[in-house]
């Protein structure tokens, strides 16, 4: 994986809500256990590294549109937006908002939460490769494909 530093804004507001303390495998291994899901080799590799954030590069284009992702959800519970937070990690989406369960909510939009990016189990099982969708939670939970991969992922977000 290159290096994924320069897609992270880390402003003051990031620190604050999204940005975790240094994640290791023992961690990881608590959130993949906590989430029932096995975590992509590329995306433990990036919380090792940065522990969610504000994107700066945020936006992905799919099919001539581009969609944005405000941030990325590490695994750090102490953190607003994490995917273990207590309050607005991956429980709160699905039983709050009723995402549907196909997986583990990734990054957030500017939306408050009308669309979330999501990691998809439902090809691969728990324990396989997910790839990245977008749902929206106004358009009944529709689910548009982004990535076949969290790394294919990564790799399209921009500026």
């Amino acid at each position: 994986m290159s290096n994924m530093l320069d897609i992270w804004d880390d402003r003051p507001y990031s620190f604050r809500n999204y940005i975790g303390r240094p994640a290791g495998d023992e961690d990881i291994a608590v959130a993949e256990k906590e989430l029932g899901y096995k975590l992509p080799e590329s995306y433990k590799q990036l919380i090792k590294v940065h522990n969610g954030g504000v994107l700066k590069k945020n936006t992905v284009t799919v099919d001539d549109t581009d969609y944005y992702a405000e941030g990325l959800y590490g695994i750090d519970p102490e953190a607003k937006h994490s995917l273990l937070s207590r309050q607005f990690g991956n429980r709160f989406w699905i039983e709050e908002w009723e995402y549907p369960e196909i997986g583990i909510v990734i990054a957030d939009t500017p939306s408050a939460g009308h669309d979330m990016f999501f990691l998809d189990y439902r090809k691969c099982g728990p324990a396989g490769e997910p790839a990245v969708v977008l749902i929206d939670q106004e358009f009944d939970y529709a689910i548009l494909p982004v990535a076949d991969s969290f790394e294919e992922f990564l790799h399209m977000l921009h500026e």
